[in-house]
C-alpha cells in the first residue's frame, strides 16, 4: 500500500493547501444558468479527458475542480475548456461541500473511490465515477454500500462507455430478440500497449509516488486484469443479462520484467463460468508493440455478434458450399454492420447529463460493483492457479 500518512492526510482529506476560489458570476459572466453544474475530483489524464468532453456538453457548466496536487491543478486550468475561471481546490470535501454543484466527476486513482464515491453519495451529487469500483474486494464493497443509500431520485454512472454506445445498444437487442439464437459463450479480447517498460526513475518524492503512478501499482490500481480488462468484463456481464460468474479458472504472468512497480501478470488467459452453462473468456495482453485488438463476441446457436468501441457486427449462417481449398478460411457470414459516429465516451456523457436535466434516475453503483468484483475474481484465479468461486472472493473483503 502507499504510504499510510500521505494517503489519508493529503489523498483522502486534502488538507493541503490554500483555495482558490472564483464566483460563480465572476466566472462565467451570467448568474448561475440551468445547465446542471459539475466539478471534477482528479485532474490527471482521465479527468482531464472526460472533463473536456463534459465542458462541451450543452447541458454541463464546469465550476470546481480538485486536485491535491497543485501542477496537476494548474495544468488543468490550461486544458479543460473553462477551468481557468472554476473555483480550484486541493481538499474534494470542500469542493463537494459547495451548495451549487449539481454533480461531480470522480477521476481519482482507483484505490480511491470507494472513499471519493461514498463522499459525494453522503453531499447529494450526482456521480459519474471512473471505472473500476476499487481495487480491492473491501474497497468494492464500500462502495457498493453507499451506492444503496444514495437518493433514489439521482443519476449515477460509472466509466463503462459501452452501455452508451448506440452500437452496443443496437448488438444487445439483436441478442435479446433472438437473432443469434441461445448463446453459451462469450469472448473479450484486451490485447493492446507498446514496448516492454524499461527502467523508470520517478522524479516526485517517495511519499507521492504511489498516488502519480497509482495505475503502475497493484494496491492503488488493482493491476491490469481491474484497472483495463474491466471494460470487456463488464461487457460480458452486461449481455449476460447482468448477471456475474460464480466462478474462473485462468493462467498468466509476466513476460517481460516490470521496470517501476510490482504488477503481478501482463498477460491472462481467464475463463469465467456463468449461470445456465454460460462460459466467459478473457484474453489480454499487454506491450503488444501497439497491436491492438479489442473487442467483444457473443456466440449462439444462429449467429455471432462481434462488438467493439467502433462498431458491431452480426454475422448468421451461410450455406455450405465446396472451397476452393482446404485453407480458404475467409469469412462469409456478416449479415450487418454498423459502425460508431464519435468516441463512444462522448455518448456517455451526454446521456450523463440529459438524464439528469430530464430527472430520469439511474444508479450504476451495483452492476460496476459486480464487474470490478469479476475482475478481482479473475485475478485470484490467475495468481492462485486454481479455480477460484465468487463467494470465496467475497470473503476475502
Amino acid at each position: 500500500m502507499p504510504d499510510s500518512k500521505f494517503t489519508r492526510r493529503q489523498a483522502l482529506a486534502g488538507v493541503a493547501s490554500s483555495v482558490l476560489i472564483v464566483k460563480a458570476k465572476t466566472a462565467f459572466g451570467t448568474e448561475a444558468n440551468s445547465a446542471v453544474s459539475f466539478g471534477i475530483i482528479g485532474t490527471g489524464g482521465r479527468g482531464s479527458y472526460v472533463g473536456t468532453h463534459m465542458t462541451k456538453d450543452s447541458n454541463a457548466r464546469l465550476i470546481a475542480v480538485c486536485d491535491v496536487f497543485q501542477d496537476r491543478l494548474e495544468a488543468a486550468r490550461k486544458k479543460i475548456p473553462g477551468a481557468d475561471n472554476a473555483r480550484a481546490y486541493r481538499d474534494y470535501k470542500e469542493l463537494l461541500g459547495q451548495r451549487d454543484l449539481d454533480a461531480v466527476l470522480i477521476a481519482t486513482p482507483v484505490f480511491l473511490h470507494p472513499e471519493h464515491f461514498e463522499a459525494a453519495v453522503a453531499a447529494g451529487k450526482h456521480i459519474y465515477c471512473e471505472k473500476p469500483a476499487g481495487a480491492d474486494v473491501a474497497g468494492v464493497k464500500r462502495l457498493m454500500r453507499a451506492g444503496e443509500k444514495a437518493a433514489k431520485d439521482r443519476v449515477i454512472f460509472f466509466g463503462f462507455q459501452q452501455r452508451y454506445s448506440p452500437e452496443y445498444l443496437k448488438a444487445l437487442e439483436l441478442l435479446t430478440t433472438g437473432k443469434i439464437g441461445e448463446m453459451k459463450l462469450m469472448t473479450s479480447f484486451w490485447v493492446l500497449g507498446g514496448t516492454p517498460p524499461g527502467a523508470f526513475k520517478s522524479p516526485y518524492p517517495p511519499e507521492e509516488q504511489k498516488i502519480r503512478h497509482w495505475g503502475r501499482w497493484m494496491a492503488t490500481s488493482g493491476g491490469p486484469i481491474i484497472e483495463q480488462d474491466c471494460h470487456g468484463l463488464d461487457t460480458l456481464n452486461w449481455f449476460a443479462g447482468d448477471k456475474h460468474p460464480v466462478r474462473a479458472v485462468g493462467s498468466g504472468g509476466l513476460r517481460y520484467p516490470v521496470g517501476y512497480g510490482d504488477w503481478t501478470t501482463d498477460h491472462q488467459d481467464i475463463q469465467f463460468f456463468y449461470p445456465g452453462g454460460l462460459e466467459g473468456w478473457l484474453l489480454s495482453a499487454k506491450h503488444t508493440a501497439g497491436y491492438r485488438e479489442v473487442r467483444e463476441q457473443f456466440f449462439g446457436s444462429a449467429g455471432v455478434l462481434e462488438t467493439a468501441r467502433t462498431y458491431y457486427k452480426l454475422h448468421g449462417p451461410i450455406p455450405s458450399s465446396p472451397l476452393a481449398n482446404a485453407d480458404d478460411l475467409r469469412d462469409r457470414s456478416l449479415i450487418e454492420r454498423a459502425d460508431s459516429k464519435r468516441e463512444i465516451t462522448i455518448d456517455e456523457v451526454e446521456t450523463f447529463f440529459r438524464s439528469i436535466v430530464g430527472k430520469r434516475p439511474a444508479n450504476m453503483a451495483q452492476t460496476s460493483g459486480e464487474s470490478t468484483l469479476t475482475a478481482i475474481l479473475g485475478r485470484m484465479a490467475v495468481e492462485q492457479k486454481r479455480e477460484v468461486t465468487w463467494d470465496e472472493m467475497l470473503k476475502t473483503g
